[in-house]
């Protein structure tokens, strides 16, 4: 499918559309260079790996988010049978194998996941009248998951081919402001935190903070009717100066254990018109900037602040699924 994102004239305030050419489908993952990358792999000094990721089927169905689902594994079928512990002595008694192959349906952004360049989109004017376009001009029409062959141009696929490696620097927000309710973080706030834990943020950098709602999706163990979304630290995507410092900071990608990064179900004010998700819309439609959500952080956190460290080197590809909107993903950390 040909891609009229060549049409555009305008490009929404605070966006980077065409700093990387016209056709660029991975935004702020181009000020991850290979020299951004050889000074990551310094911050590597004990060899000591963390698992960032959730398992899969947390936080559980309802808990967080009443749309997703958990993933369904089940076995293939072979010659009509289930494969799954599948003895092939019963096929042919010469053989002593038994194997077992898996199938699953999985909702992409269920849990530990990056949230893709068509994940959000807007209604704009670009020169053209107001309508439905994605990161650098990228048209709606362009954008419709038909099948494999008609997929999304922006797909999570051009995610992958990066590799996603880099500098990760965690911000520990759960022993700023707990974990009993919900705290929007607003600009001013999150430099004074990271002033006073003297964190440092270099371009090319993923940030990744912490609230603790790893550790209390965990301890839920599922239960439903629960309150986690009104618990822990969000970021107040309504917060301009917030929103002016993420296009200026020069990161490559935000990371959090949260839900969405910012807070979500917010009361949307009279007379407005815009996105209800301002952080979203700064991020992955103006800056092509990738946001990882319900990352598992808690164990890293927790050993950064033993050894009086920030920083570390971050390996985080989603899947190589084309065309698709989000993907769960295995981050690795390295310190």
């Amino acid at each position: 499918m040909k891609s009229s994102n060549q049409e555009w004239t305008i490009r929404p305030d605070r966006s980077n559309w065409g700093e990387w050419g016209r056709t660029d489908k991975i935004g702020q993952l181009n000020v991850i260079t290979d020299d951004t990358v050889v000074e990551a792999i310094k911050e590597v000094k004990v060899g000591k790996r963390f698992c960032l990721s959730l398992p899969l089927d947390y936080p559980g169905n309802n808990v967080l988010n009443m749309v997703r689902k958990e993933p369904r594994l089940k076995p293939i079928t072979r010659e009509k049978a289930e494969y799954y512990n599948y003895r092939w002595d019963l096929k042919d008694s010469r053989l002593t194998d038994i194997a077992s192959d898996d199938s699953v349906i999985i909702d992409l952004q269920f849990s530990t996941q990056w949230d893709g360049l068509c994940h959000r989109g807007s209604v704009f004017d670009s020169g053209n009248g107001p309508e439905p376009l994605y990161y650098n001009g990228f048209k709606a029409k362009d954008t419709q998951c038909v099948s494999v062959d008609e997929s999304l141009p922006i797909g999570i696929e051009n995610m992958a081919q990066t590799g996603v490696q880099g500098r990760g620097v965690l911000v520990d927000l759960k022993s700023e402001v707990g974990t009993d309710k919900r705290v929007e973080v607003g600009y001013d706030m999150l430099m004074s935190i990271l002033k006073k834990q003297n964190i440092t943020i270099k371009k090319g950098d993923i940030l990744c903070l912490w609230t603790g709602l790893d550790e209390l999706i965990l301890n839920n163990n599922k239960r439903e009717g629960t309150d986690l979304k009104n618990k822990c630290a969000v970021l107040d995507g309504w917060d301009e100066k917030l929103l002016e410092w993420i296009s200026l900071s020069g990161i490559a990608a935000i990371a959090s254990d949260n839900l969405a990064i910012e807070g979500v179900g917010k009361v949307i004010p009279d007379g407005y018109k815009g996105s209800a998700l301002p952080l979203h819309e700064q991020c992955i439609f103006k800056l092509g900037m990738h946001l990882g959500e319900l990352w598992h952080l808690s164990e890293l956190a927790k050993w950064l602040t033993e050894h009086n460290r920030h920083s570390f080197f971050l390996t985080a590809p989603p899947l190589k699924l084309k065309g698709a909107a989000g993907s769960p993903v295995t981050p690795v950390a390295t310190v």
